[in-house]
């Protein structure tokens, strides 16, 4: 089954305003015609979501946020709801970030009601999963994949899992400049499509794209994206430059075939 490319830029807590607009600006200027064969989403912080998406908004480029909470609304003090986003014209989010699951301690039912929520509220979802440096050196990375993904997918539906995109993120290769091998995303990736047909089915599990986030740069992208089931990559620092950034966009629309 052939799978649509899929490049996320995740711009963290990086940029101010100006420097936003900037970037913004530059992606929607040099960026593919609109019939480039590729979603491509930015999501930059919370601040600048207005600003960025109004200079993204005659471009083919999506609007997407970091991030969301599991509730409606509330006295939830410094969170942002599902609605509030799609207000800003925000059409995609990230929900299980490995910084969020590691580094602010977002557990596996907290990161499945976030999914449920975005999905219900209309948003298109990148869903992350992945190990750590430890969890892969004792030889449990496949499980603790699996059990993450697991957790997410318990109360989805069929329909709902196929508008999700699975962003496998090694988390030892995250912002370290060491990257997985070419084999290692082959292999994750198999695994995880593993875990969907087991889940919903052979047919539904082909469909959904998998795509790669750990250190992904231009000079690494061609050769991932070369491997089955790689449909596309979550970016980082790269995607911090405007040139890097559509570089691996490029590499995208080269590279990647299905499987």
């Amino acid at each position: 089954m052939t799978r649509r490319p899929f490049i996320g830029g995740n711009w963290k807590m990086n940029t101010d305003l100006a420097s936003g607009a900037a970037l913004a600006q530059a992606l929607a200027t040099e960026s593919a015609d609109r019939s480039a064969p590729l979603d491509v989403v930015v999501f930059p912080p919370f601040p600048y979501l207005q600003s960025v998406g109004r200079l993204l908004s005659a471009s083919a480029i999506a609007l997407g946020a970091q991030d969301l909470s599991s509730e409606a609304n509330g006295a939830l003090t410094g969170e942002v709801s599902a609605e509030m986003l799609t207000d800003l014209g925000v059409t995609w989010v990230l929900v299980g970030h490995s910084e969020r699951r590691h580094r602010l301690g977002e557990s596996d039912a907290l990161v499945a009601e976030k999914l449920a929520m975005a999905l219900e509220s209309g948003l298109s979802v990148v869903l992350c999963v992945g190990e750590t440096l430890e969890q892969r050196k004792s030889g449990c990375a496949h499980e603790v994949v699996a059990k993450q993904l697991e957790s997410a997918l318990q109360r989805l539906s069929a329909d709902f899992a196929r508008e999700i995109v699975i962003a496998y993120e090694p988390v030892w290769a995250i912002g370290t400049g060491v990257a997985a091998t070419a084999d290692d995303a082959r292999e994750a990736h198999q695994e995880i499509r593993a875990v969907a047909t087991s889940r919903y089915d052979s047919k539904l599990a082909s469909g959904i794209r998998i795509v790669y986030g750990g250190s992904l740069v231009p000079g690494n992208a061609r050769t991932i994206f070369a491997e089955p089931g790689v449909d596309g990559g979550l970016v980082g620092g790269a995607s911090l430059k405007a040139g890097d950034f559509l570089s691996i966009c490029s590499a995208a629309t080269i590279g990647i075939t299905a499987g």
